[in-house]
């Protein structure tokens, strides 16, 4: 079965999509309302690692349209309309990039990684966070040219990780944190790169380039921005498959050094609190009653399971029982 899109499904994508015509003050005052007050949300929600606030940030904001705009004037060589996408998706990211770095100076502490899992989880982009962004940008597409499953955009704008991560660029920025800003930019990005990439080509295969043709009154070639797309993925490609290289090394490492921390703990009597990964080592804590377990022991097993000691610090918290004074 060929999937195709009629004239009513091009009109409804344009008048969705495009920022053009008579309405085009209204969609524009809604456009950076909505933004404006997402990257509000969003930073507040990361300031406050708030989870639930960040996905009603994702909810509220509408950076979406202009990205899938910028994918529909691609497919129909509309270069007025992919210009005019283009400026509000630049726009936009600068915009709520201030506001966090703003939101970040009212504030008297750092937002970084290490306090805050909701910049934790947007500093360290890996390869199946673009997996998940072309699948998503995919969902996004049919949606757009499927008025009956149209339903589904607002659990895209979930799925797809957008304002946020331009949130935590401002507030990882203002806190000093260069290279958690770099990361936080580069998730972005990576799901921008992979909404055109799915978006242009499941478009592609739903035959709006051909319904398209002749109505753009300043056509361009095609080619040209879908090889500018294309190598723009194999540059993102790069810094994700070294993160996840980095990252699934420290997850295994920290799994090596739980389980053998435990063992450790546990022949003296001790508990293992916590083991987290700090960057280029991994803190373990343990409680216990005295007399503390011999750190050497524990040297000597890690080196066994292929893990050097220097890679590990360890916090040991003696435990003391007192009995309770007897009531006269």
């Amino acid at each position: 079965m060929k999937l195709r899109v009629s004239e009513p499904d091009l009109d409804r994508m344009r008048d969705q999509l495009y920022f053009e015509g008579t309405d085009r003050r209204r969609k524009l005052s809604r456009f950076w309302l909505l933004l404006l007050l997402a990257g509000v949300i969003a930073s507040a929600g990361v300031i406050g690692d708030s989870t639930a606030t960040v996905i009603g940030a994702m909810i509220v904001a509408p950076l979406m349209t202009p990205i899938l705009g910028m994918v529909f004037a691609i497919v129909a060589a509309d270069a007025a309309n992919l210009r005019r996408a283009m400026a509000l998706v630049l726009g936009g990211a600068i915009s709520v990039v201030a506001i966090g770095y703003v939101m970040g100076l009212s504030i008297g502490y750092d937002v970084v990684a290490a306090t805050n899992s909701q910049v934790a989880a947007r500093v360290s982009p890996r390869l199946i966070d673009l997996v998940a962004a072309l699948a998503t940008g995919a969902v996004g597409a049919v949606a757009l040219n499927r008025s009956d499953i149209s339903d589904t955009l607002p659990g895209v704008a979930i799925s797809i990780s957008l304002v946020p991560p331009l949130a935590v660029v401002g507030l990882t920025w203002e806190s000093g944190a260069t290279h958690q800003s770099l990361g936080a930019l580069v998730l972005f990005l990576t799901n921008v790169c992979a909404i055109l990439a799915s978006g242009v080509t499941v478009m592609w295969f739903y035959g709006v380039h051909r319904l398209a043709v002749g109505q753009t009154a300043t056509p361009f070639r095609r080619s040209g921005a879908v090889s500018l797309i294309a190598i723009l993925l194999v540059v993102i490609v790069i810094p994700l498959a070294f993160n996840s290289k980095r990252v699934d090394r420290a997850l295994q490492r920290e799994q090596v050094v739980e389980t053998v921390a435990t063992t450790w703990a546990h022949d003296s009597g001790w508990t293992v609190v916590s083991v987290a990964d700090r960057h280029d080592q991994v803190l373990v804590t343990a409680s216990g009653p005295a007399p503390e377990p011999r750190l050497l022991d524990l040297s000597k097993l890690l080196t066994q399971n292929g893990v050097a000691p220097s890679e590990v610090r360890v916090l040991l918290e003696p435990v003391r029982f007192q009995p309770l004074p007897s009531v006269q």
